[in-house]
């Protein structure tokens, strides 16, 4: 299964794109074992529009023509569930073992996502009530990728 994240907006070089990387590399590594074809990130520039629904729009056709055919498509969105790093997981293992070929997880931008894209997703994923700048989702969503390659390799990172 290949992974694909797709973002609105670029990291810029320096620590959180170093260490992006870093969880992307390491996630890399450990799921070649597991049947992880790799990790693939897009970045798609910001909307220029004045009006917030035309960015998010602009915005969602750009992101949406990079979601792999036939991808499992999955939202970062504040107002997305919850779900334990257990529980990510285990939505990883069933998309990998039900013979999926990709998993998209798309970053909007600062105004959301439009409601085309939303309509597609199979889940929308928060990571928790607060507000997050999208720098620190994508790191973020790195790690739970490493930290569900651990889980399903039975290495010691992850622990309750």
């Amino acid at each position: 299964m290949r992974i694909v994240v797709a973002a609105v907006g670029r990291l810029k070089a320096g620590p959180d794109r170093e260490l992006a990387e870093r969880y992307r590399d390491r996630a890399a590594k450990a799921g070649r074992a597991l049947g992880l074809r790799g990790i693939e990130i897009i970045e798609v520039r910001e909307s220029r529009a004045r009006e917030a629904e035309r960015r998010t729009t602009e915005e969602a056709i750009a992101l949406a023509s990079i979601v792999p055919e036939g991808a499992v498509i999955v939202l970062l969105d504040g107002r997305g569930d919850n779900f334990s790093s257990d529980s990510f997981t285990g939505r990883l293992r069933g998309w990998r073992d039900g013979g999926r070929e990709a998993v998209c997880f798309v970053v909007g931008g600062a105004d959301g996502l439009g409601a085309a894209l939303r309509d597609r997703a199979d889940l929308v994923l928060a990571f928790g009530a607060a507000t997050w700048p999208h720098q620190l989702v994508r790191i973020m969503l790195m790690e739970q990728i490493y930290r569900a390659m651990t889980i399903l390799a039975g290495h010691p990172y992850h622990r309750d």
